[in-house]
């Protein structure tokens, strides 16, 4: 468990505009910063972020927000936990958990530096070493087109193995435990050895740029040919892509990704112009990598297979997400077999582009390939060839998709129903290979915003009045102090919203919007997206004069309602006499008064 002081620290530490700024492009407007929001397509902006408050919120289709914590759980759809160790691992916080079974290892800032020591040591090998290893790992990528210049910017290296790694890292310091959970080592006959020798080294990155594992090509024969580093705390397989790090800015910039399958690939497709290029690591494309691409609000995946019949089923493997991004899946299979970084070698970068913009939809690929390799000239044939189909469509069978992909695979097989083919994909079971999540697995889903069923429009009117003013609150807290016994004389409608307005105002003066904000979070914990919704007031003149504004219609609400109850006590309750009849009756005097001067005065300000 999660201490509330860990909570805090990650959400002080972390910089909801920078987190944004990863997949939206924002512009600022004032004090707040405005983009197209990630979770809905829009063309016009309306998602705000106010590093002030650390909150975002959105006022389009979505009508939610929060902070950086609440963001990072819908963009990356993760458990609340999930998402402050997500958090405090790029601000470089280290977090104590409560209730954990089993021995701690190695903090996870200091495998991210052993790593990146490794890095460093390994690329000196390549770029100085004097080994006849040294020489054919020059030599191999030489032979891919990549002469010194690219291998320092790729950082690439070579791992002569034989303990020299090892070694290093324990004279800078690093102990067996941290080499080991790294993954940089193993034991061999009670030894601790390099894991990786005789292997030309491509580093791994995260999105952040920070070395978080390796792969390595073999030098000549021997298995395996790619040896990547198993999963650790700071690598996951599934969760990571080559070159993100790199290639994020440029995914965001046209909306469209190349997703490929080997280091060399990458590098080739970057150094050629295409840096939008990323590649899975060592493992088939999984849900979590189109998630992640998702982020970027891309428009278009590119998957640029091997023109091999490995490629091939890369394709087929991928099909059964096209239901789980926005993105259009389009794939390219190059002619000849080649892969990449050998069409690249033979073809200029134009006519990679062209081919590129020849992208065919994934689906259509996939089905067309499956289809052509049959003679659909008698009925039995077509009906082993729907049999061969429906195999690489079985992972969709309950998609919403089905109706559209029956009848591209029913017009390609004449004399075959829409329908019969909708059937044979429902019917034919899914491959054992397929990570698609069972049809009644419960999908995490961020939390549902604050709704109010079953209330009156002029309930509505007052329940958003109080959250404006309570972000007001949030980003000018001093300036709004003297309003604090005016705030006090209202009814709140929502008894959530006067806690935080409390909270916030026990706060001392001088208190930052993000501590009032964190002040907030301490009495309630659906504060961020309370707080997050106010439009935004550039000055603190501004903020008084509105706050003033909506305590007048909060007042004006507090006073028709307790009227209508004062009046359901006179009408309903025929027994009231002498004193109690003769307050009620000077109550709602005061009350009706009152009212005529609240309308009155909201009336003159709206009009002049």
């Amino acid at each position: 468990m999660i201490s509330d002081e860990d909570i805090q620290r990650v959400r002080q530490a972390t910089n909801i505009v920078d987190l944004v700024s990863e997949t939206v492009v924002l512009k600022q407007r004032g004090q707040d910063f405005w983009g197209c929001c990630p979770f809905h397509q829009e063309k016009t902006a309306s998602f705000k972020v106010n590093a002030a408050t650390g909150l975002w919120h959105c006022f389009g289709a979505c009508q939610t927000g929060g902070d950086a914590i609440s963001y990072i759980r819908k963009r990356d759809n993760l458990e609340f936990a999930d998402a402050v160790r997500a958090l405090a691992e790029k601000a470089g916080i280290e977090i104590q958990e409560s209730g954990s079974a089993g021995p701690k290892g190695p903090k996870r800032n200091r495998l991210i530096e052993c790593l990146t020591e490794a890095e460093s040591f390994y690329h000196l090998q390549l770029m100085r070493g004097k080994s006849e290893g040294a020489a054919r790992a020059r030599s191999y990528l030489a032979a891919r087109g990549f002469g010194s210049e690219i291998c320092k910017r790729w950082r690439l290296g070579y791992a002569p193995g034989r303990g020299a790694l090892v070694g290093h890292l324990r004279s800078k310091g690093f102990t067996v435990a941290e080499i080991s959970a790294a993954n940089l080592s193993v034991d061999r006959s009670n030894r601790t050895s390099d894991r990786f020798y005789e292997r030309v080294m491509f580093p791994i990155h995260d999105d952040q740029g920070r070395t978080i594992a390796f792969g390595g090509r073999v030098l000549g024969k021997g298995e395996p040919k790619y040896l990547n580093s198993s999963e650790t705390p700071v690598f996951h397989k599934s969760k990571n892509l080559y070159a993100l790090d790199r290639a994020k800015e440029m995914i965001t910039a046209t909306g469209t990704a190349i997703l490929c399958e080997g280091y060399t690939d990458v590098i080739s497709l970057h150094e050629a112009g295409f840096a939008n290029a990323v590649a899975a690591l060592g493992t088939a494309l999984t849900l979590d990598h189109i998630r992640m691409l998702s982020r970027y609000r891309i428009d278009r995946i590119i998957c640029l297979f091997d023109g091999d019949a490995a490629g091939q089923h890369a394709a087929e493997r991928t099909v059964q997400y096209i239901d789980k991004t926005e993105a259009n899946l389009l794939c390219v299979v190059l002619p000849n077999g080649q892969d990449p970084a050998e069409f690249l070698a033979a073809h200029s970068p134009a006519e990679l582009q062209s081919q590129l913009d020849a992208a065919r939809p994934l689906i259509d690929f996939v089905i067309d390939a499956r289809l052509d390799k049959y003679d659909l000239s008698t009925p039995g044939r077509r009906v082993k060839a729907l049999d061969s189909v429906v195999e690489v469509l079985a992972p969709l069978k309950r998609s919403v998709l089905i109706d559209e992909l029956a009848t591209k695979v029913a017009y390609r097989l004449p004399g075959i129903e829409v329908a019969t083919v909708k059937e044979a994909i429902r019917e034919k079971a899914v491959p054992a290979a397929s990570d698609a999540p069972a049809p009644d697995a419960p999908r995490q889903a961020p939390a549902a915003p604050i709704s109010y069923e079953s209330i009156s429009m002029s309930e509505r009117r007052q329940l958003k009045s109080e959250r404006e003013l309570l972000s007001l609150i949030a980003r000018y807290p001093d300036e709004l102090r003297p309003l604090a016994q005016r705030m006090a004389s209202c009814a709140w409608a929502d008894s959530r919203h006067e806690a935080v307005l409390w909270a916030m105002l026990s706060t001392p003066d001088g208190t930052s919007p993000r501590d009032v904000v964190a002040a907030a979070l301490s009495v309630e914990p659906a504060a961020a997206e309370l707080l997050s919704s106010g439009e935004g007031i550039e000055s603190a003149d501004a903020a008084v004069q509105k706050a003033e504004a909506l305590l007048d219609a909060l007042e004006l609400s507090s006073s028709k309602r307790r009227l209508k109850q004062v009046k359901a006590a006179l009408h309903g309750q025929g027994g009231l006499e002498g004193a109690d009849l003769k307050s009620l009756f000077e109550e709602a005097t005061v009350l009706q008064k009152r009212i005529n001067e609240l309308t009155e005065h909201i009336s003159r300000s709206q009009s002049a």
